[in-house]
């Protein structure tokens, strides 16, 4: 009989398997569009012709828009801009929160309580809008987004990572470790931070599900991906006015933000009992 390969083991090992395979199914198939978007796609996405508002065929697998443009291809690229600006978010949002997180949680004091008023105030806002402010003060754009959000990530996760740290510090392992003179960073990085994975995975899968929606909210609003290039948020706001006459224009890109997010909140409902259980 075969033995089974450690991801086997580790998908088995969640209370609910189901729900993570599935999720990883979805997922993989975005990423996979995504991946082949990089090596080959039917037409360019900018590319414009007189074959405005085709429907469905097999040369246009989702039809053209009102420019010509191939949507499937366009969906293809739209899906790896939302894919790399959520990634990007959750980069930049769960590391400096987490930094920010475990040098709060581990030492306290003053600085402790005046960096969680701060993220206090920040929490208070919903990321969107926050995200919004940002961009606002700094312009708008895909990068300019990416960091928008991320910056307004940071709390959620600051939040997290600090409760985690309160807890674990006063265990006895971090105890033994620092009467024998382990380096705090030693001690916060090796000793502590590996231990609140379970917890961190849970809510990196939640991020970004956040992360997709905030992207594409804020490319609806003409903020994000600018014009000829396609992002999956400014494809809908566009294609808005030529749904009845071209349904895959919208329900293209649509599709595919289900697919994300509904890919890794089944992977995150499939860890969950396993995380809490962590607590």
């Amino acid at each position: 009989m075969k033995k089974p390969n450690a991801i086997h083991r580790f998908i088995e090992s969640l209370p609910r398997p189901e729900l993570f395979r599935a999720g990883a199914i979805m997922t993989l198939i975005i990423v996979a569009l995504v991946v082949v978007g990089f090596f080959y796609m039917p037409y360019e996405p900018t590319a414009m012709s007189t074959d405005r508002l085709q429907g469905v065929s097999f040369t246009h697998l989702m039809g053209t828009d009102k420019m010509g443009r191939d949507i499937f291809s366009r969906v293809m690229y739209g899906s790896r801009v939302t894919l790399l600006v959520a990634l990007g978010t959750m980069i930049i949002g769960a590391g400096l929160g987490i930094l920010i997180g475990a040098i709060t949680g581990y030492y306290g004091g003053v600085v402790d309580e005046i960096v969680m008023r701060i993220m206090d105030a920040l929490f208070a806002f919903p990321n969107v809008l926050l995200a919004l402010i940002f961009v606002s003060l700094f312009g708008s754009g895909t990068f300019k987004v990416m960091w928008a959000l991320g910056i307004a990530f940071i709390p959620s996760f600051t939040r997290v990572v600090r409760s985690e740290f309160i807890r674990c510090k006063h265990l006895d392992y971090v105890k033994n470790a620092r009467l024998q003179g382990v380096p705090d960073l030693r001690v916060i990085f090796v000793h502590i931070l590996p231990n609140t994975r379970g917890v961190l995975l849970s809510n990196l899968l939640i991020g970004f599900n956040n992360a997709v929606l905030a992207e594409a909210g804020l490319s609806f609003l003409g903020i994000g991906s600018q014009p000829p290039f396609a992002s999956l948020g400014q494809m809908i706001s566009e294609a808005q006015e030529v749904f009845f006459k071209v349904p895959s224009s919208v329900l293209g890109p649509g599709l595919v933000i289900v697919l994300m997010v509904l890919g890794f909140s089944l992977m995150g409902e499939g860890i969950r009992p396993a995380t809490q259980s962590l607590d």
